[in-house]
């Protein structure tokens, strides 16, 4: 059957549609898109035969969008074969964008066991941009809605109903497959589920207390096990720090809330990205108690072990496939069999009813089976040829000792995968307004060196510019303010609190100098230094880096003249500091002749959030700030 697109003339399907038709054919099996491009010339129809369903290649052009250019949509259905020979399949919530990630089911446009044609809208899903209608690529029967209408926030990827091609089939789908249409991805959950928890036996435990990993801050929901700071059978007493926690912002201290002992520790030092809410250790009243605890509770304690989960749904595969006897091919298996000579009979299937898949290829290319001598002397004679045809089959196929040689895997610090992962957000999310102006540095560096000479204050430039920018901000209420997502409307900030960036070992922190517009500059270097230690150390406490509503970003100490900084959601304004120049100006002195001055200037960048600041409010604020510099003893004021 002839693929269509959407109604919708700006979105088209292109080859991540077919992608997700050729990947049909067993759930485990997805096309890798870096093979898509060998298939953007080709349609796929099914035809019926006398033991059962087949796909074959036909010939179409790629479609494309309003600007001419092929456009992603994401997996549309997978096609099941149950015990009863009958088959359905599984339509999931397409990704009618590229920037959709869930989508919300407006409206079913046909009931369960309506009659549908191929282009029939299936239902209405309002996405991200609009609200699009959602067309069926086959012929068949709906047989079961599994999201129901008026469903919100369904992710891309997720069922949301089961189709058939005889009408007789509904009621063998309804009684036997609608659980078994996302086996898989159930198994998999489950396993992992299972992988992660810990078996304990209430009914043998002594009065005991399960300590639940917490949630340390309010965008935390996984953390690391640092380091235990008791071991089991240690005293608790209330207060006593029992671990070290590594979360989204910091490493902190778990403290115990109760008398007892460290019965059992269920997740080790060093555990990864443990969901808050998860059993982490067992304490109890009575040092006599301790043992029953060891012996109630089961060993697997391990977190995020998924071998078990893939291990469970080969074994089923395999089992329901009868052996891995080859009786079909996938268009895309004979491809990589033609491409690298492989010997058909001694590969195994896993797809159903003995369908050869492309996974099946990989992992035989992989593992060195049914290549033939002269598929392997072709290999070697010609690396330049293959490398064009199948460039990505040689990455994966490439022995680890190799790789292993030219680079090296570095884990990311929980801390480190919160900056990508906001970073990001910000910059997709937030309408960026760069605003860019130079100020001297002369009146400001002469009042350091007063203050060190006739005071022995020592502050630094940086200290000085914190000053300057909360006067600023001070002065020009409309700068300190912030977007509210929610309400869809700015808010205006009561307090000045800048965040300074502090460079660490484990990534970016920010910690807070609250109502900085208030303070000395003396009182803001001793605070600075403090939270910069803290920082370093992975000391900080969640009022010190949470809030904030202006950053300063300095880079003066490196040779950096100007950069551009990412606002810190849901901050609406950055300042970007760059190092401090000589340059010659020209200067009319008291006796009106203008003559060469050589003067120190220092660039400034302020990156704003358009919502927040137009070019009105940010001109302002540079004004304000760069008033500041001239006349800095006001600041003293």
């Amino acid at each position: 059957m002839s693929l269509h697109r959407l109604r919708d003339p700006v979105i088209g399907r292109a080859r991540s549609l077919l992608q997700a038709r050729l990947g049909a054919f067993h759930p485990s099996s997805p096309i890798s898109s870096r093979y898509i491009s060998r298939y953007s010339t080709w349609n796929v129809q099914r035809f019926s035969a006398g033991d059962g369903s087949h796909f074959r290649p036909v010939p179409f052009s790629c479609f494309t969008g309003a600007c001419g250019r092929a456009l992603h949509l994401e997996s549309v259905g997978i096609r099941f074969f149950s015990s009863t020979d009958s088959s359905h399949a599984v339509l999931e919530m397409p990704a009618l964008s590229p920037t959709m990630n869930q989508g919300n089911i407006a409206k079913w446009r046909k009931k369960e066991g309506d009659k549908i044609a191929v282009g029939d809208v299936l239902c209405e899903i309002e996405t991200d941009k609009a609200t699009l209608e959602f067309e069926s690529l086959e012929e068949g029967y709906l047989a079961k809605i599994l999201v129901p209408e008026g469903s919100k926030d369904v992710p891309v990827g997720q069922p949301i109903a089961i189709t058939v091609e005889d009408p007789d089939d509904i009621n063998r789908v309804l009684a036997n497959d609608v659980s078994g249409a996302t086996d898989v991805k159930r198994e998999k959950n489950e396993a992992s589920t299972q992988a992660s928890s810990v078996e304990i036996n209430s009914e043998k435990l002594p009065p005991h207390i399960v300590l639940e990993m917490p949630a340390l801050s309010p965008t935390m929901n996984q953390g690391n096990i640092a380091t235990w700071r008791k071991k089991e059978g240690d005293k608790i007493e209330v207060g006593d720090v029992i671990c070290e926690i590594e979360t989204d912002k910091a490493t902190l201290e778990f403290e115990s809330l109760e008398e007892g002992y460290l019965a059992k520790i269920l997740a080790p030092e060093g555990s990864k990205d443990v969901a808050v809410g998860k059993p982490i250790a067992i304490t109890v009243e009575d040092l006599a108690d301790i043992e029953s605890v060891k012996s109630a509770v089961s060993s697997r304690s391990g977190i995020k072990e998924d071998k078990p989960a893939d291990s469970t749904v080969k074994n089923n595969v395999e089992t329901l496939n009868g052996g891995g006897a080859v009786a079909r091919i996938s268009p895309a298996a004979k491809l990589l069999i033609a491409e690298h000579g492989l010997d058909v009979s001694s590969l195994k299937a896993s797809g159903s009813h003995g369908t050869l898949l492309k996974g099946d290829v990989l992992a035989a290319i992989k593992s060195g089976k049914g290549l033939s001598e002269v598929s392997l002397s072709r290999e070697k004679k010609s690396p330049e040829v293959h490398a064009q045809a199948s460039s990505a089959v040689l990455s994966e196929t490439k022995p680890s000792t190799k790789q292993s040689d030219s680079f090296e895997d570095l884990p990311n610090s929980q801390i480190r995968k919160v900056i990508a992962k906001r970073l990001l957000e910000s910059k997709q999310n937030t309408p960026h307004l760069y605003l860019s102006t130079d100020v001297v540095l002369d009146p400001l560096l002469s009042l350091r060196k007063n203050l060190k000479e006739k005071h022995d204050v020592k502050v630094s430039v940086n200290d000085i510019v914190i000053k300057a920018v909360a006067v600023a901000l001070r002065n020009v209420h409309g700068a300190n303010a912030y977007w509210d997502d929610v309400k869809g409307e700015v808010v205006f900030c009561d307090s000045i609190d800048i965040s300074i960036a502090v460079a660490t070992e484990k990534g970016l922190m920010t910690p807070i100098v609250r109502n900085a517009d208030l303070k000395t500059i003396s009182a803001i270097s001793s605070e600075v230094k403090e939270l910069a230690e803290k920082a370093r150390a992975g000391k900080l406490k969640p009022d010190e880096f949470q809030g904030g509503t202006f950053s300063i970003s300095n880079l003066g100490m490196f040779p950096v003249d100007n950069f551009c900084a990412i606002i810190n959601p849901p901050q609406a304004g950055i300042l970007a500091v760059g190092r401090g120049n000589k340059v010659v100006e020209p200067i009319i002195g008291d006796d009106g002749i203008e003559r060469p001055v050589v003067v120190n200037k220092m660039n400034l960048t302020l990156s704003a959030d358009h919502r927040v600041f137009d070019g009105k409010v940010g001109g302002e604020f540079l004004s304000a700030l760069q008033a500041n510099f001239s006349s800095i003893q006001r600041l003293l004021l």
